[in-house]
């Protein structure tokens, strides 16, 4: 019995526009965020979202991206009932050594690894993208619909969406033309690089298009038309998270910099329900507010300060908030304390919150255990 999906990671990118950051790694294997890779974000979503047999298509550069993904253990894929499989390009007989033609070819080439485990479906990403998405929820959208194809989309503005590959749907969500970089768009709704197919139609486009000399064997340029001018059945599946391609110095930078004001991606998983893993998978990253102080002091990784600290330890993931002040003091992990909240001379237990303007131990010689289990 074959799996009900698999997802494929094209992440044999270049990656020019990054300049000298893709020098010597593939994209994917940037880093990002303090402490993450860029492909952590696509291999997080599929361990998150139930998909346990992931393969992670590489080319240019990829003995470092090979060694990080390595048994896929980081992201829970760790070759027991799961498994992260690097797929780089190879010699194949009828054409000898050559790189992926294509995104379209890529898959392609790799057809032997999809009918190992004859999935139902197909699940397609670039490995160069920074979002948290939930793909069971778009293949239970692609499943209801029947569809041979299911584009995720972003709505962009009108300016933006002369960058983008733009769907063109009807109201019903199905899509009637795909258009490239349109100088004047008919819709705002941006392809993400994000497929699910239905395999037995992904296999016959591709053998169909790998046969085609005058294809450029590309999921945009080639297999879309080619499914549209059969009347497949092909949806957009609107996602309104947040998304960022950081295929540039300046995207790259850009979503760096959106962290520090971080409202929708939550590196912290704050909701406790879609944790991005990397190779340090127990820590997150840490963040000194604009209005944080912060004097001889030990902070830990996961730590958000946005108040007073001094002579201080603070342990793993401590949140201080606004005008708080903590002097002289050791915080273990996962202590909050909330908003104008004054510590001195104590240690907190962990995971105790201190009530918004309370004040500990600010006249006592000695120091004070605050615990919940006191």
């Amino acid at each position: 019995m074959g799996k009900e999906i698999v997802a494929m990671i094209l992440a044999g990118g270049r990656g020019t526009r990054l300049e000298a950051l893709t020098a010597k790694v593939a994209k994917p294997a940037v880093h990002f965020g303090g402490k993450y890779r860029i492909i952590d974000f696509p291999l997080s979503n599929c361990a998150n979202s139930g998909i346990d047999v992931v393969g992670v298509l590489t080319q240019y550069e990829s003995v470092l991206l090979g060694t990080y993904v390595g048994a896929g253990s980081k992201w829970g894929l760790d070759g027991n009932n799961s498994l992260a499989a690097i797929l780089p390009a190879r010699e194949r007989g009828e054409v000898g050594a050559t790189w992926y033609a294509g995104t379209a070819d890529a898959i392609y080439q790799n057809i032997s690894f999809l009918d190992q485990y004859d999935p139902e479906y197909v699940l397609i990403l670039s490995g160069d993208h920074i979002y948290k998405m939930d793909y069971d929820a778009m293949l239970a959208a692609h499943k209801e619909k029947d569809a041979a194809l299911t584009v995720a989309v972003l709505n962009v503005t009108l300016e933006e969406a002369t960058r983008f590959g733009i769907m063109n749907t009807n109201p019903d969500g199905t899509i009637y033309e795909f258009e490239e970089k349109p100088a004047q768009p008919k819709s705002t709704l941006a392809s993400m690089g994000i497929y699910i197919f239905t395999y037995k139609d992904l296999r016959k486009y591709l053998i169909d298009d790998a046969a085609d000399e005058n294809s450029k064997h590309d999921f945009g340029m080639n297999i879309i038309p080619m499914m549209l001018n059969d009347g497949k059945k092909l949806y957009a599946y609107e996602f309104a998270g947040y998304w960022k391609d950081v295929g540039t110095v300046e995207s790259l930078w850009q979503a760096n910099m959106d962290l520090l004001d971080d409202k929708e991606l939550d590196l912290y998983n704050i909701k406790k329900d879609w944790k991005i893993y990397t190779e340090d998978t127990l820590s997150k990253p840490q963040i000194i507010g604009d209005k944080a102080s912060v004097k001889n002091s030990l902070v830990t990784q996961g730590c958000i300060v946005n108040g007073e600290v001094s002579g201080s330890v603070l342990f793993d993931n401590v949140s201080i908030g606004e005008g708080a002040k903590i002097v002289d003091s050791v915080l273990m992990p996962g202590v909050l304390v909330e908003e104008g909240a004054e510590i001195y001379k104590a240690i907190v237990d962990e995971n105790v919150v201190i009530k918004a303007g309370s004040v500990t131990n600010k006249e006592a010689k000695k120091v004070e255990l605050v615990s919940d289990n006191a």
